[in-house]
């Protein structure tokens, strides 16, 4: 079998950052990779909070520094700035949502079953809460982006379906969504969209405003190269003034989006610092960095395929174009559930030096390989050598 042709390595790019050399580091989809640039813009802010608390908590200038920030981030998503806000993550954007759209007795949640566990568990709680009921639509893997909408389509029930949750890039499958169609889609029946995007900031160009859904939440820290805790919630004018923060803070009679960003002493370095991971991008390279990884994900995807027996039509296609994850279907009845899942991907990690994703999806484990500038085409044999053995080991 013929592995795809191996990218050429952006040069100097495994300096940037200060990942352990002992470790491949094949899962950066899960918490990202700080550059060792950014690290150090976000210590800067640290030593300039440390230095005098009160001017930075007690000063307006710390509300300018947020809104600019915020303008910074929806420009280079392409997102409004005034109907956008920060906040920690696309989890917490999730419930902020869930908690604004006012869900009673008689309405339903419609998800995916690509959807990520903590967004399912989030939307099972408030229906739960508020007496509503979650139901799942399910997108076998494969299938064209006109399916995947036409099930989704076919899923939405006029009058009942209360919110639409959708994601963009899934975290379990790698699959990319034809979000702009599945919005137009459910608007033809007035169903509110909520798209899950935690992995496109970054990973692919994206413009958000083009795709018209009223709740649009991508994270900053993992493609996008910005400290932890760092996420652009876009909200459209309509529900604007319905947003209920989470918790109440002084600016919650601004109404959105400050309400939302200003939480007293939160650490609001990670914010501040986020600007820093752009430009490191920008430096590069967009474009490169993006085909880079892309491509060097389908490699890894291939060796590690091949090392398990998989045939080029046993494994999944690429989720997307651009798409910087691909997963690798594990043997029947091998992680099949969440804890073993869990439990393989630990025994990767201490057994094989391996920092790789698992997860149960469909009855079935997959293996989820991400790549970015840091790795290289030997990260991926060294665990195709190895992880045959393990798999044995694990199924005595």
């Amino acid at each position: 079998m013929t592995a795809p042709e191996i990218p050429r390595p952006i040069p100097g790019a495994r300096l940037l950052f200060s990942l352990d050399p002992s470790v491949s580091h094949l899962n950066h989809g899960s918490f990202g990779a700080l550059p060792i640039s950014v690290q150090r813009a976000q210590q800067r802010l640290r030593d300039e909070v440390e230095a005098n608390p009160l001017r930075f908590y007690g000063s307006s200038a710390l509300v300018d520094r947020i809104v600019h920030t915020r303008r910074h981030l929806a420009g280079f998503l392409g997102a409004d700035p005034d109907g956008s806000a920060l906040v920690p993550n696309t989890t917490a954007a999730v419930s902020l949502i869930l908690q604004s759209v006012g869900l009673r007795a008689a309405d339903e949640v419609l998800l995916t079953d690509h959807a990520y566990g903590a967004v399912t568990m989030a939307v099972r709680r408030q229906c739960r809460r508020s007496g509503a009921t979650a139901r799942t639509v399910a997108v076998p893997l494969g299938v064209s982006a006109a399916e995947v909408t036409a099930r989704i389509r076919a899923a939405l029930r006029p009058g009942r379906t209360r919110l639409l949750v959708v994601d963009q890039v899934a975290s379990a499958t790698a699959v990319l969504f034809p979000v702009r169609e599945i919005v137009a889609a459910a608007r033809e029946h007035g169903i509110p969209v909520l798209v899950d995007a935690a992995h496109v900031p970054g990973m692919l160009p994206v413009d958000v405003s083009a795709i018209g859904a009223d709740f649009w939440v991508g994270n900053l820290h993992k493609w996008g190269w910005a400290p932890r805790g760092t996420a652009l919630l876009t909200v459209a004018p309509a529900w604007r003034r319905r947003i209920d923060p989470l918790v109440v803070s002084w600016d919650q009679d601004e109404g959105f989006p400050l309400s939302v960003e200003f939480q007293g002493t939160i650490d609001y370095t990670s914010w501040l610092a986020a600007p820093a991971g752009v430009f490191a991008l920008r430096t590069l390279g967009l474009e490169a960095v993006r085909e880079h990884n892309a491509a060097l994900a389908a490699y890894g995807q291939r060796v590690v395929g091949e090392a398990l027996g998989l045939a080029p039509a046993d494994l999944p296609g690429p989720g997307g174009p651009g798409v910087s994850m691909r997963v690798v279907p594990l043997p029947a009845g091998l992680a099949s559930t969440s804890p073993e899942a869990l439990e393989l991907r630990l025994r990767i990690a201490d057994k094989l030096g391996a920092e790789v994703a698992v997860n149960a999806w469909g009855g079935r484990g997959l293996l989820r390989l991400s790549a970015q500038i840091y790795n290289r085409p030997e990260d991926y044999h060294l665990l195709a050598e190895r992880l045959p053995a393990l798999i044995r080991e694990m199924r005595r």
